[in-house]
């Protein structure tokens, strides 16, 4: 039994050396995605957003904050959490068309981010920005991988054994977010949770 024991730990021990491997070796295109949404969130920042789209946004804010209002701590980390995992998962597995939905992906979050740290600094002051900074201590990261390892999905397009090379990047990619992302997502998801609820 111990011998099992010690065999499975040296398995997933070597599942998550892999793992962290997989997102070194992917780091261009995480660096990619981290520089589309710094871009955006300066453009979201600073340039004023046309009136269809500050409705947008303003009305997917209050949606959101309608939604969340009533929620219990244990239910906003359990929203939260889903949340981020959909947009994670979907924003990886998606890169498969061309990488087209990371890109997007990153170009919105970080667009939203832009406006509402423009919005918050507007009517209040720019130290105010310091309360969104822990929520994405461990978020951001976890999204940027897993849009990291969608637009490396999507680099099979470019590979000789293009099947071959597909299945190897979805593997390792599936594997990497069972192990890494979600973890951090998690974590996340508990921190904000735990934020937004004593700032009700």
């Amino acid at each position: 039994m111990e011998k099992k024991d010690k065999n499975f730990k040296k398995k997933i021990s070597k599942q998550y050396k892999d793992s962290i491997n997989y997102i070194k070796e992917t780091k261009n295109f995480t660096f990619a995605i981290i520089t589309i949404f710094i871009i955006f969130i300066l453009i979201g920042f600073f340039i004023p957003a046309p009136l269809q789209i500050e409705e947008a946004i303003t009305k997917f804010i209050q949606e959101l904050l309608e939604k969340t209002k009533d929620m219990s701590q244990a239910e906003l980390i359990s929203f939260i959490f889903t949340n981020n995992l959909q947009s994670s998962f979907f924003g990886m597995i998606f890169g498969i068309l061309f990488g087209i939905f990371p890109i997007i992906t990153s170009i919105v979050n970080g667009y939203l981010l832009g406006y509402v740290a423009s919005a918050v600094t507007n009517t209040e002051s720019i130290l105010s920005l310091w309360r969104i900074l822990p929520h994405g201590i461990f978020e951001l990261p976890a999204i940027f991988i897993s849009l990291g390892l969608g637009l490396k999905i999507s680099s099979f397009v470019f590979q000789k054994e293009k099947i071959k090379s597909l299945k190897k990047y979805l593997i390792k990619s599936i594997k990497t977010f069972i192990l890494i992302i979600i973890p951090l997502l998690i974590i996340a998801a508990i921190i904000e949770g735990i934020l937004i609820y004593l700032a009700k």
